[in-house]
């Protein structure tokens, strides 16, 4: 395992685990000196899926891995036909 500085992470390409694009990390949310949260700039093909917002907020526990890209879980994406947010998409905050 190797430790990365949370600094080295900003800019990092953030995918779905689905292979989608989905943003750039901002900056990280920490609590008690853990990484709470990611904010996530949205890509600009995606930001009418959550209703123009510029970024979100993903909670740590939506990565999957982090490397040289970012990939976290689908379930943080909501579904184009869908009108209502999953359950797991209640954690998402939109900024």
């Amino acid at each position: 395992m190797q430790i990365r500085k949370v600094t080295d992470v900003i800019g990092t390409r953030v995918f779905t685990d689905g292979g989608n694009f989905f943003g750039e990390i901002e900056e990280a949310n920490l609590y008690e000196n853990k990484v709470d949260g990611w904010r996530i700039k949205v890509d600009s093909t995606l930001a009418s899926l959550f209703g123009g917002a510029k970024g979100v907020i993903i909670p740590h526990k939506f990565v999957r891995a982090m490397s040289d890209i970012c990939i976290i879980n689908q379930a943080a994406m909501p579904a184009q036909q869908e009108s209502d947010l999953t359950d797991d998409l209640a954690d998402v905050d939109l900024i």
